[in-house]
């Protein structure tokens, strides 16, 4: 059994984490529940920043809010001094309501609309990722309009397909995001900014993948950038002032996935932009990155109660939980591998293999193949771990599911930072076909 962060195995037999005992945290708070080892975060955070701090390098570490969004969440890592990427106007929506500093946030986005970057502007954010074409030429002119000025990145795509999945490959040619850096549509917008008197283009953003566990894709992706930052400046006497590394920092999910250290991945982009820039006679840029899943992921847990039972001889035993695809999509959508255990009695025999079926009207509503359990029953809880990153933020209404409550753990007590929603949160924005009353 592998364990995470602050969770251990209590005096009673019961998995805890960050002081709290699971089987407590049900009975307060119901299942499905979310929760969060506060602990983990923070350190996660520190590890992050450390490295930048120890080799004197300007840096910005912007947590990627896209992996777990909510106003507490957003609380937390402002404590920790880390700025915020944002890739919708929900997400800015929820920073703004958090008082996140305005300056240190970022919006990310490959189709952002007018609405989103006049909400921006509004709120004077500190940059602005621009992805294509059509959101430069909109801010050009919104910025115009209005006589004000914005920071900017251009989101280039470098042409390194990382060793990871299909769905979450980003820095690739053939890529929905940003402008690609050979074939000449980078420089285009780069003479956009340069003949712009609002958009003050701060440096290059690209991001190469998620899930990916070495460091040769960032460092091949700071070589490409940086030899073309060196063109342009002999062209157009542009110097980058930032370059942004993008995020993507693996996790263990499994014992077959093989992470480094968030200090590792740091140091050797670190050393790789320090020796390039050296190479090419360019300044040291502040060097940004954007971790998301690597500093949520593996401190959540989700916690549900066991259900119904099917046994299919000699081919499956099936055992469902009252939760599913509804509050962790990925197995379905990316067929992500999962780890659990039961909770209340973690330490027992494992003397059955059950694979665990999600509650919705879905075949593919699959939680975790094959899983190794002592013989669960109805009144045990599953703990199925590394569900921090994309669990809620995914989350979804499928068969009218209310979504779980999210709790945060840290030294022995526990706080519901979101509620768990009702029936009648369900049909709140429901409009009736008549004006009687269904209910």
């Amino acid at each position: 059994m592998y364990l995470h962060g602050t969770a251990s195995i209590n005096d009673e037999g019961h998995l805890e984490i960050g002081g709290c005992d699971t089987v407590e945290l049900v009975e307060k708070y119901g299942t499905p529940l979310y929760v969060y080892d506060v602990e983990l975060i923070r350190t996660r955070a520190r590890s992050f920043k450390k490295m930048f701090e120890k080799h004197g390098v300007d840096a910005q570490v912007a947590y990627a809010s896209k992996a777990f969004s909510s106003i507490a969440m957003l609380q937390l890592v402002h404590e920790e001094g880390l700025s915020l990427d944002v890739v919708s106007g929900g997400e800015l929506y929820t920073a703004i309501a958090a008082r996140f500093p305005v300056e240190k946030i970022h919006f990310h986005g490959n189709n952002k609309s007018e609405e989103e970057l006049e909400m921006a502007l509004d709120h004077n954010i500190g940059c602005i990722v621009v992805d294509n074409f059509h959101e430069l030429h909109m801010l050009h002119h919104l910025c115009q309009e209005r006589k004000q000025n914005v920071h900017i990145l251009l989101r280039v795509t470098p042409g390194i397909e990382a060793h990871t999945h299909d769905y979450i490959l980003t820095g690739q040619e053939d890529s929905k995001f940003g402008f690609d850096l050979e074939n000449g549509q980078a420089e285009t917008a780069l003479a956009v900014c340069l003949d712009s008197e609002y958009l003050n283009l701060l440096g290059i953003h690209c991001h190469i993948g998620s899930q990916i566990f070495e460091t040769s894709g960032f460092k091949l992706a700071a070589r490409k950038v940086l030899e073309k930052l060196s063109l342009w400046n002999d062209e157009y006497g542009f110097i980058s002032r930032v370059l942004n590394l993008g995020g993507g920092f693996g996790i263990r999910y499994t014992e077959e996935d093989t992470p480094l250290s968030p200090e590792q991945y740091v140091e050797e982009m670190i050393f790789e932009v320090r020796k390039e820039t050296e190479r090419l006679s360019l300044p040291m840029p502040e060097i940004w990155i954007e971790p998301g899943r690597s500093l949520v992921g593996e401190a959540g847990t989700t916690l549900y109660s066991i259900g119904s039972r099917k046994d299919v001889p000699n081919v499956r035993k099936y055992v469902a939980v009252d939760g599913g695809m509804t509050d962790n999509i990925r197995p379905a959508l990316y067929d992500a591998k999962y780890e659990a255990v039961l909770a209340n009695r973690p330490l027992d025999k494992h003397d059955e293999v059950v694979s665990i079926a999600g509650k919705c009207c879905e075949t593919g509503d699959m939680l975790i193949w094959d899983l190794p359990l002592p013989e669960p029953g109805t009144n045990d809880i599953l703990a199925v771990f590394c569900t921090g990153a994309y669990g809620y933020s995914m989350a979804n209404n499928y068969n009218r599911i209310p979504r779980p409550p999210v709790v945060f753990v840290e030294n022995g007590k526990s706080r519901a930072v979101i509620k768990r929603e009702s029936y009648e949160d369900l049909v709140r924005l429901d409009v009736p076909l008549s004006e009687k009353s269904t209910i």
